[in-house]
């Protein structure tokens, strides 16, 4: 089921899928709530699985102002405190997932539980990065022109603002991903762009951290191995910590 909600000035176009305990699931840059078609949209056989897009993505229409992490968190915690009510399980991909973790960390009571795929906590950490330069490739126009309401001429003037976004917008500090205290899972494949060594750092970062790297799989892992990142999400978000017999990390609670 399709709807808006209004947000902070953003005529925000969400769908709503099956029923139970919420999960939120937010979209990667320049894309849309199609990044789970196919695989994490297979929750909603288990949870109520609501998939917001975001200022200037998919259904959802810009607005004048800068597309920045912190600028979509607001949006999004403003959706969380309007449509849902209450604490979620908040899954992110790409861009998405740094969206959820600016959510997590000014608004850790709005999280019960995170997931964090192929995203960035500071985009020093990625190694591709978008860029307002040079054509744009035809079927990312293609795909946002489906739905967009402000069509397939506005799409650079978004690129353009997330690429400013990346170049100007500080990122979060480790010690701010401290307040994070709900469990997080890392996820990302092993052939990201984002280095290794900062989603490690991520994991390590977080009070509550559990690490997920997907052998053999690029940045759009969602659509190269759907059934296995699937598992792996539904598995965390309905299972709680399993003992182990060897802790180190977690010896002494963390």
């Amino acid at each position: 089921m399709a709807d808006y909600a209004e947000v902070n000035g953003v005529r925000m176009w969400y769908d709503e899928r099956g029923e139970g305990e919420p999960v939120v699931l937010l979209h990667g840059g320049f894309s849309d709530s199609r990044d789970f078609d196919g695989n994490l949209g297979g929750l909603a056989g288990r949870f109520r699985v609501l998939l917001p897009e975001r200022r200037g993505h998919g259904h959802t229409a810009d607005v004048p102002g800068p597309i920045t992490a912190e600028v979509m968190a607001r949006d999004t915690i403003a959706f969380l405190d309007q449509v849902v009510g209450g604490p979620v399980r908040l899954v992110g991909y790409s861009a998405g997932a740094t969206v959820a973790l600016w959510v997590a960390v000014h608004r850790p009571d709005l999280v019960e539980r995170l997931v964090l795929i192929s995203g960035a906590f500071d985009m020093a950490g990625m190694i591709v990065r978008p860029s307002a330069e040079g054509p744009l490739p035809p079927p990312l126009v293609e795909r946002y022109a489906e739905v967009s309401p402000d069509g397939a001429d506005h799409l650079p003037v978004v690129v353009a603002k997330i690429a400013r976004a990346v170049e100007e917008e500080r990122g979060l500090k480790p010690d701010e991903l401290r307040a994070v205290t709900c469990p997080a899972l890392v996820m990302a494949a092993d052939d990201d762009i984002i280095t290794l060594e900062h989603t490690l750092e991520l994991y390590r970062s977080l009070p509550d951290g559990y690490l997920a790297v997907v052998p053999g799989a690029s940045h759009v892992l969602l659509h190269e191995q759907p059934a296995h990142c699937a598992r792996l999400v539904e598995d965390f978000l309905t299972t709680g910590p399993q003992p182990t017999w060897m802790p180190v990390r977690r010896a002494a609670g963390g």
